[in-house]
């Protein structure tokens, strides 16, 4: 018998099956994301942009997925800084941001406002999770990650260079994107992914990159400013997919 095709089979009967956006993450000790913060301030909430408080100089963060007192790993992707936060009581805010941090994290980590890109993962980590319910592609996807997308390091190579200045500064600034929707074990299971997207679902700009000989991923993009970013985001995030990514280029 022909595993591989039955696979596909299953995969694509079950996809069809409706399904919960809010995941619960039986071993909270492996959840990682990578995308944009928002950064929290009083005038957000007082628009009801945010639905909670955060008091600016607390290491306190929102998240969607994680459980109240969670100790969290946040870095910021441009520098590689990073300290340790906990998760805040449940919080409504933009499903686009994978976290909402005080005003204290985003100063203590340098972070850009117009490209406030983080990851958040718990301690111990290793970029793997088990969901109550398995959804269509995450049980095919590979366990971990093998190596985290680096941040930008930048290197002192001449504090009185205007030119090296610059070019540092064009480097971070550098706005490229793409959106991760899945990483699949099987390349026809991401052939068969990105043909739905297309078919179904009139998605245009969706492509595979093969990352390994067993990991292929299905992505988005590139995209090269936040508005544009965002909007094809939430019209992903409606289908549902679990632990989409925001991917720096």
């Amino acid at each position: 018998m022909n595993y591989k095709i039955l696979f596909i089979f299953f995969l694509f009967l079950y996809s069809c099956e409706p399904r919960v956006s809010n995941i619960e993450y039986k071993n909270l000790k492996n959840y990682s994301n990578k995308g944009f913060a928002l950064i929290y301030s009083d005038d957000l909430y007082k628009k009801k942009i945010i639905s909670k408080k955060i008091n600016e100089r607390s290491l306190v963060v929102f998240n969607h997925n994680l459980n109240t007192d969670t100790q969290v790993k946040i870095t910021n992707l441009l520098n590689n800084k990073y300290l340790f936060a906990k998760v805040g009581k449940k919080s409504e805010y933009p499903i686009f941001y994978n976290s909402v941090i005080s005003q204290r994290i985003a100063n203590d980590l340098a972070i850009d406002p117009n490209q406030p890109y983080i990851k958040i993962q718990t301690l111990n980590s290793n970029n793997s999770f088990i969901a109550n319910k398995a959804k269509t592609y995450d049980e095919e996807r590979t366990v971990a990650d093998k190596a985290p997308v680096s941040g930008i390091i930048i290197k002192n190579i001449g504090i009185n260079n205007d030119t090296s200045k610059k070019q540092k500064e064009i480097k971070i600034n550098n706005f490229k994107y793409i959106i991760k929707i899945a990483d699949l074990f099987f390349e026809d299971s991401a052939i068969m992914l990105k043909k739905r997207l297309i078919n179904e679902f009139n998605f245009k700009n969706v492509y595979i990159e093969k990352l390994s000989k067993n990991s292929f991923r299905v992505y988005k993009g590139p995209f090269e400013d936040l508005d544009s970013i965002k909007k094809e985001y939430n019209d992903i995030n409606k289908l549902n997919f679990e632990n989409i990514e925001i991917i720096k280029l």
